[in-house]
């Protein structure tokens, strides 16, 4: 951070495991635009077995790959180190495994139909701390209450500390608040573009993580980390401005075709996007009726209860709200998915069903709903040819093997195993 120049790069992609992955590198050598990577980086589990992924070259000797880096430079939370991002290419082409260049793809198809999404992302969290034993339990705050803010809620001042890193680094966190739990915490980032919205919970989620280990304690933003209390996800904001530069979700006070439509596709590939959207054992733990979670496909305006939920209330800033996905899931992967789905809505101009009108906890209309599992998501997703070509078949190809697998290996184990499978690395 500010106060003393610095002399080396962190040079940083997200995978699709959403690990930081990355190297430190001298700052002039970050100058020249180009980090270089094997590609196996994506053959590995969360247990270190080097699996046989598409697209990483496994019998072809794991070749590289290049991190193509952006010139401009993000501030970093270390000291004397820089924040270097970029896009992984192969043969001078994006590389297909690189979710935030499906991204940028998906952002260019938008606006060659005349639209420019913006995104915010709402991320949640718990922190734990070590016991005398050496294991992780819940962070200790008795006082803590929902919309909590103060000592009551963070006794140790974790939350501050991130807070002001943030804003040494020109993150643009919109609120921070306790959420429903002792422990769990709600970090929002402002509305922005795209790549610049992921790239910005990316380095919030890494940044946050490690400023909870210089404390001793861990930041897990694992969607269910504690079996008998609520679960965390990764809400997806989006809107879209017009040619105008307008909001085209609710320009008269109503929702337009595009919004009806973006929902209706959405809620057509409700099953599939559950195997990008929740991309872990741990993931359908969360996944419930009944809970404040993406699980039934519906949708409804200011409800709570439904995967979308829209807000009309203001034409300015009228907008839709997936409450899928989890922030075990990559940023960049999730957005994806939600944008191409919604777009695959609005090209195929599919009708909107009618808004759920009960009350979503213990009642209804419709019953179609997330699959019960990560395997049976991998196969939704594997049946959905429209939803996997339209995110990029090589990567939502990867995602089925690597998952598939990582189901078997976790068949069969406890909700603490598969916990403390998870645990040090989301």
């Amino acid at each position: 951070m500010a106060g003393k120049k610095a002399s080396r790069a962190r040079a940083l992609f997200c995978d699709l495991l959403n690990l930081p992955r990355g190297k430190y590198v001298p700052e002039k050598i970050a100058k020249g635009g180009g980090i270089g990577f094997a590609r196996g980086a994506f053959a590995v589990s969360y247990d270190r077995d080097l699996l046989t992924i598409p697209g990483c070259g496994y019998y072809e000797g794991l070749p590289d790959m290049e991190l193509v880096l952006d010139e401009e430079r993000r501030k970093s939370w270390q000291v004397g180190t820089e924040i270097a991002l970029g896009n992984l290419h192969v043969d001078d082409a994006p590389f297909g495994l690189c979710a935030r260049s499906q991204l940028i793809r998906t952002v260019d198809e938008w606006q060659s139909l005349g639209y420019s999404p913006m995104i915010g992302l709402e991320t949640e969290a718990y922190l734990f701390q070590r016991d005398d034993d050496g294991v992780w339990r819940p962070y200790d705050t008795p006082g803590a209450f929902v919309y909590g803010t103060g000592p009551a809620n963070d006794p140790r001042g974790v939350m501050d500390e991130i807070w002001e890193t943030a804003y040494a680094m020109d993150l643009p966190i919109e609120s921070m608040n306790g959420e429903f739990d002792n422990g769990q915490f709600e970090l929002t980032l402002n509305f922005d573009t795209p790549v610049k919205a992921c790239d910005d919970a990316f380095l919030l989620r890494t940044m946050s993580r490690e400023a909870a280990l210089k404390r001793g304690l861990l930041l897990t933003y694992l969607p269910k980390p504690i079996p008998d209390r609520g679960g965390s996800g990764l809400h997806v904001n989006f809107s879209f401005n017009d040619a105008d530069g307008q909001n085209a979700i609710a320009p008269t006070g109503e929702l337009s075709n595009l919004a009806k439509h973006s929902m209706a596709g959405l809620i057509h590939h409700h099953e599939a996007l559950a195997g990008l959207l929740a991309t872990t054992v741990n993931s359908y733990d969360r996944l419930n009726p009944g809970s404040m979670v993406g699980y039934w496909a519906n949708w409804a305006d200011d409800h709570r209860l439904v995967t979308t939920r829209c807000s009309t209330k203001s034409v300015k800033s009228a907008r839709l709200e997936h409450r899928m996905a989890d922030c075990a899931t990559n940023p960049y992967l999730a957005v994806t998915a939600v944008l191409q789905a919604a777009k695959l809505g609005v090209e195929g101009r599919l009708p909107l069903q009618a808004a759920e009108d009960l009350d979503g906890m213990e009642d209804v209309r419709e019953r179609r709903h997330v699959p019960s599992a990560l395997d049976k998501s991998m196969d939704a997703l594997d049946a959905d040819v429209a939803l996997r070509n339209s995110v990029g078949s090589l990567l939502c190809d990867a995602m089925i093997f690597m998952k598939r697998d990582e189901f078997r290996r976790l068949q069969g184990k406890s909700v603490d195993e598969v916990r403390d499978f998870y645990l040090p690395f989301i």
